[in-house]
């Protein structure tokens, strides 16, 4: 097709479209549903049948309206329209669902006792404001996580609950958290309208509100948008569908173009019944089955319609190409994730260096959780492969590893303003702006440090007597771990401060995203265990000498932020979530972190819906690969802070054998020969944890696994005598004297500790 065809082309639009793309371009009047699989081209058909509406039915760009997820993608389409056309399709309305929201609203507010003249409250600005309200209301912010109300009020809008209903469907509710929520969301609302503001929700629910409040208005946009067309139908929930229903009550005239197979983000309010239940909610509507993929091999196609096939509720598709055959989809067992990450970083390179015009951007890493990039970021950065993390801050950027890494730079530099400021009042200890802001005047006029004005703060007589026990109670605390800093590996240091600090409690609090900072969390601390594990490699004996092991921690995490300044348009690995890797493609694709419990997660098992989104998200994955897939899984890998014994997840099972090819990583392979035979670990269903049936760790200090005396092997500092053994279960300690490096002090449960059979 023509990159820039002639304006009086009637057909351009028509060129290249296979039957069935040319199918739902050509209609005209009615509803239809498209269900577009993976890669089938769904962004042309859309843009076509734009097209096709004015050039062969005359019908004028101001009639249309079409609905996107992202601004990104509204762009794009604004752009593909009007090249196919040859000119800007003028009056035609083209942009996401907050963004038409905002552009009604900016039109009709008054009716709903706003200016409109309002502002719109970014997250952080809505977070403030929920804060002031709990204040208002009695409710302590301490007590009562605002984030976690925050994501309550924005759940009820999306279902288009307002806080009159909210109150009413709770207030003899057994649930006190919801009966609290029902408290602030009336003031809430209040104090919006007020400030005339509305926030992000608003802008979906108040449309809705307008429109039902409203029939003749809405008469008159359901006549002025003759024809509706939206993209990622599969994502929408209930405001959307009930507006897209109120705008095209008059005529009928909707298209939807989505994939239920992709449906994956129903744990922030996306309903998938709104895709599977189309026909009922338009009688009489036309559906099209987009199933030729432009994109992956065969074999790839036939791995990804095997494994959504598990699905009961789903329309039915079935994705094929022209492009046969193609490479095996390996499958890697390894032995835990720094061997995973290892391994995925080696076949990379070794890919890289023997195809000819290769090039890094080619290759993309996908994974469950953002905890698990923790694991590949080192590998990558020791490797000196560049790479990027789409979707999120990097690892060391993200908010509540910088608030732990602060802590740790404060320990061990105490004259670190920056550090003093993130973290005084984190976790919560009555410090509040203005107590801080006349701490910082008094040590500038005292000449010290803010960590020794704080340890002295009752000497400033306009600190409050409140926010005086907190300053110096944090200086205390940062003074005691500066001592233990000289005494104890940086991991035992990091793992003994989020204990005191209540850290993990503090993030699990904050509301939908709260469980995976906290695994990040844990990520850092086996990151810093790793680190002490591997000082014998990375550091000369006069830097021992000169530095604690958290001097040269930091010293590390210093250097990282160097690579994080990575152009962005460099030539780069890319590293995502698989969740962010929805919509993109990549000529080879890596998923790691196949064990069941990890993906899919373990609480998934307790609904069939979760667990079925559970395996879309695989799908999503696999469907991002156009010619080579790889699949790992380890044996263990360290999970919020202990070792989990991992099994197969049950979706790769569903791959035909004769499309896989099975391998196993160098090391698991030396370890396997090396030692004896081990009964495999089960998993418990149901549980977020792991169990294994023959521990690697004693659960009853009288009954140590360890003996004295015995000889044990250690994956970098290699054989040795264990001399001691103190602790129990997750505390079990073994002191040992190796060969080559001396006495090295071990928490079991990180060590990967191995019987040296040989000795």
């Amino acid at each position: 097709m023509p990159e820039r065809p002639h304006p009086f082309d009637a057909t351009a639009h028509l060129d290249g479209l296979n039957p069935e793309q040319r199918e739902a371009t050509e209609h005209f009047e009615g509803p239809i549903l498209v269900l577009a699989g993976a890669g089938s081209g769904k962004t042309r058909v859309l843009t076509a049948r734009i097209c096709h509406l004015i050039r062969e039915h005359g019908v004028p760009p101001d009639r249309i309206l079409a609905v996107t997820f992202t601004n990104k993608a509204a762009g794009e389409m604004r752009d593909r329209i009007a090249r196919l056309l040859g000119a800007q399709p003028a009056g035609m309305w083209v942009g996401t669902f907050h963004a038409i929201g905002a552009r009604l609203l900016r039109r009709h507010a008054d009716r709903l006792g706003w200016d409109r003249t309002f502002t719109i409250l970014d997250a952080d600005a809505s977070l403030r404001l929920v804060k002031k309200i709990q204040d208002s209301v009695g409710l302590d912010p301490r007590k009562w996580n605002p984030k976690a109300i925050r994501a309550e009020l924005s759940n009820a809008k999306n279902q288009l609950v307002d806080a009159e209903a909210f109150a009413r469907d709770n207030e003899g509710s057994f649930d006190l958290f919801v009966r609290n929520v029902a408290k602030v969301f009336g003031p809430y609302q209040k104090a919006l309208r007020d400030q005339n503001s509305f926030d992000f929700d608003d802008l979906l629910m108040k449309p809705v509100e307008l429109f039902e409040g409203s029939p003749e208005l809405q008469r008159r946009y359901s006549e002025r948008f003759a024809f509706v067309l939206v993209d990622e139908y599969q994502d929408t929930n209930h405001a959307q569908f009930r507006f897209l229903e109120l705008l095209s009550a008059d005529h009928g005239n909707l298209m939807v173009v989505g994939d239920d197979d992709q449906s994956i983000y129903g744990w922030r309010g996306a309903d998938i019944r709104n895709i599977l239940d189309f026909e009922k909610a338009f009688p009489g509507a036309r559906v099209v089955r987009l199933e030729r993929n432009y994109r992956s091999t065969q074999r790839i196609l036939d791995a990804a319609n095997a494994v959504i096939a598990e699905n009961v509720d789903r329309k039915g598709k079935t994705l094929r190409t022209e492009r046969a055959g193609g490479e095996g989809i390996t499958l890697v067992e390894t032995f835990d994730e720094t061997d995973e990450a290892r391994w995925i970083v080696g076949d990379i390179q070794a890919r890289y260096e023997r195809t000819p015009g290769s090039a890094y951007r080619d290759f993309a890493v996908l994974y469950r959780t953002n905890a698990q990039a923790r694991a590949l970021e080192d590998a990558f950065r020791r490797e000196g492969i560049p790479y990027q993390v789409i979707g999120s801050v990097r690892f060391y950027e993200r908010r509540e590893i910088q608030d732990v890494l602060a802590y740790l730079r404060l320990i061990s530099n105490p004259r670190d303003a920056v550090a003093f400021d993130r973290v005084v009042n984190y976790p919560r200890r009555g410090v509040g702006a203005t107590s801080q802001q006349r701490l910082v005047r008094w040590a500038a006029d005292s000449g010290i440090s803010l960590l020794e004005a704080a340890s002295r703060a009752e000497e400033a007589t306009d600190i409050p007597r409140g926010a005086t026990r907190g300053l110096q109670a944090f200086a205390v605390l940062v003074q005691r771990y500066s001592v233990r800093a000289t005494q104890v590996g940086v991991g035992e240091l990091l793992e003994e401060l989020i204990e005191e600090l209540g850290l993990v409690r503090e993030l699990t609090e904050e509301g939908p995203d709260g469980e995976d900072r906290a695994r990040n969390v844990a990520e850092l601390v086996a990151g810093a265990v790793d680190f002490d594990l591997e000082l014998v490699d990375s550091v000369t004996e006069e830097d021992l000498d000169a530095f604690t092991e958290l001097d040269l921690f930091l010293q590390q995490v210093a250097l990282v932020a160097d690579v994080d300044k990575l152009d962005p348009d460099a030539d780069t690995v890319t590293l995502m979530t698989l969740h962010n890797a929805k919509g993109l493609e990549f000529p080879v694709v890596y998923i790691g972190g196949l064990e069941d419990g990890l993906f899919p997660l373990a609480r998934a098992y307790d609904e069939p819906a979760e667990l079925e989104e559970e395996r879309r998200l695989f799908y999503v994955g696999i469907t991002r690969a156009e010619d080579k897939l790889s699949l790992s899984w380890a044996r263990q890998r360290r999970r919020a802070g202990d070792f989990t014994y991992g099994t197969l997840s049950p979706f790769v099972d569903a791959i035909p054998g004769q499309l896989r090819e099975e391998r196993t990583s160098d090391r698991l392979r030396l370890i396997s020969t090396s030692t004896p035979h081990r009964r495999r670990p089960r998993f418990r269903e149901q549980t977020d944890a792991y169990f294994d049936p023959e521990p690697d760790y004693a659960v009853d200090q009288d009954q140590p696994l360890y003996a004295k005396g015995e000889r044990v092997l250690h994956q970098t500092f290699g054989s040795g005598a264990v001399v001691e053994v103190t602790g129990f279960g997750s505390d079990l300690k073994v002191t040992v004297d190796f060969d080559d490096v001396g006495r090295k002090k071990l928490l079991v449960r990180y060590a990967n500790l191995e019987k040296d059979w040989t000795a």
